[in-house]
């Protein structure tokens, strides 16, 4: 069985680090990018990646802004995108959902939700 490989897009290293950690023992592959920007070259140039977990709120580029982005890519239109976000008020998930994300989890982060969610790619 090939493990499932997560591009992790987080500005804070330490939460790369978190959810790296955590998935690789549950078997995933990960790759990470500190910036929506770096995430838009790799998922252009790079086949190998089945989810994305997206960061909501960063500087330059935020996840609202970049899931669009990687929607338009004709090889990502079907990549499933998890947007993470420290926001859990209420319309964040909607507002998520709105701007192209399959699904949602706010920090701290519920493990068994997210592995829930990736257990459909």
């Amino acid at each position: 069985m090939t493990k499932k490989r997560v591009l992790i897009v987080d500005d804070d290293a330490r939460n790369i680090f978190a959810l790296s950690a955590t998935l690789r023992s549950r078997s995933f592959d990960c790759v990470s990018c500190l910036s929506a920007e770096e995430a838009l070259k790799l998922l252009n140039t790079d086949e190998h990646i089945d989810a994305v977990l997206m960061d909501m709120m960063m500087p330059e580029m935020d996840g609202y802004e970049a899931i669009p982005l990687i929607k338009k890519i004709p090889s990502r239109v079907s990549t499933p995108v998890i947007s993470v976000t420290a926001l859990a008020m209420n319309g964040d998930k909607e507002k998520c959902l709105a701007a192209g994300a399959d699904g949602y989890v706010s920090k701290p982060i519920d493990m068994d939700k997210l592995l829930e969610l990736l257990s459909n790619i």
